[in-house]
């Protein structure tokens, strides 16, 4: 049997599912997950090496109406990696009403003749199983009104691992032929300083209120590795806008900072394989969100 490869999009609105379900394909953490909408800001690409095909999946963020330069600069992302991929993956929650987002990111879709669309319904373990029909006649009628039909409508619980398997069988099935394209061990092209600061990301944004995880941001300043090689020091910066949010993060006496730390350091101990010293400060940059230039400093560009 010939080789298949194939470069697969991940879309939809914010929340729908699409980091967790990397996670699951891959099967293992690729992109940072959290309930708080548009955690994902940069194209994450996670790689499945099978015995005779390679899946490259590309995970965006949410497609959403931007209120900052740093929404359009997101919404662009995910536009652009719909472009010259071979699938296509609409996610769309079981529990959730299909909506005028949907119908917009549906005739986006509708716009890539050249590749096969599946629509994903995720979070099927949040509904009662005689509620799905109906909402897979909807899915169904969400690409009609677009001008087309699904290849796949698959029910997924990604939480679960529910019809993951045959999701993949499913995406090998229909991915062309072609060579791999990343070494066999490979799980992800990230960078590791993005990957560090992603899972500070991560730990910082929990249990914060709404308004604070946009406004959050992290940079890893400084990574490097002792002499003895068995221990790697990094520093951090958490980038917020305002004083007020400063202070919400670091903590009384410093203690919600310092949590950050101590949650976050075996995850990075275990991605590195070393001992890990982390220094976290965090900084203030007015209004980054709305500024090109602390935009372009932070990794977000838009044309």
């Amino acid at each position: 049997m010939a080789h298949k490869s194939a470069f697969i999009s991940l879309v939809g609105r914010p929340n729908t599912g699409k980091s967790t379900l990397l996670n699951a394909l891959i099967g293992e953490k690729i992109a940072i997950t959290s309930h708080h909408p548009n955690t994902t800001r940069r194209a994450i690409r996670g790689i499945l090496t099978r015995s005779e095909s390679q899946l490259i999946f590309v995970d965006t963020p949410g497609l959403h109406k931007p209120r900052t330069p740093l929404g359009g600069a997101l919404n662009q992302v995910a536009t652009e990696n719909m472009e010259s991929v071979d699938l296509i993956l609409l996610c769309l929650p079981a529990d959730e009403e299909i909506g005028s987002g949907d119908a917009y990111i549906a005739r986006t879709i509708s716009a890539q003749p050249g590749a096969k669309k599946f629509a994903i319904v995720t979070k099927s373990d949040k509904v009662d199983r005689a509620k799905l029909p109906a909402q897979l006649l909807a899915v169904q009628e969400l690409a009609r009104n677009a001008g087309f039909d699904w290849d796949e409508i698959v029910p997924i619980s990604a939480r679960l691992g529910e019809q993951i398997p045959l999701l993949i069988d499913l995406l090998e099935k229909y991915a062309p032929e072609g060579p791999a394209f990343y070494p066999e061990a490979m799980r992800s092209d990230q960078e590791l300083e993005i990957e560090i600061a992603e899972l500070i990301r991560e730990a910082a944004i929990t249990d914060l209120s709404e308004e604070l995880p946009h406004s959050l941001a992290v940079v890893v300043e400084d990574l490097t590795t002792r002499d003895n090689k068995e221990m790697v020091d990094i520093h951090a910066s958490i980038i917020v806008e305002r004083e007020s949010q400063k202070g919400i993060v670091i903590g009384a006496r410093g203690q919600r900072l310092k949590g950050i730390g101590s949650q976050v350091r075996p995850a990075i101990e275990s991605k590195l394989g070393k001992r890990v010293y982390l220094a976290l400060n965090v900084k203030v940059v007015p209004n980054w969100q709305r500024d090109p230039k602390a935009l372009a400093k932070l990794g977000f560009t838009q044309r």
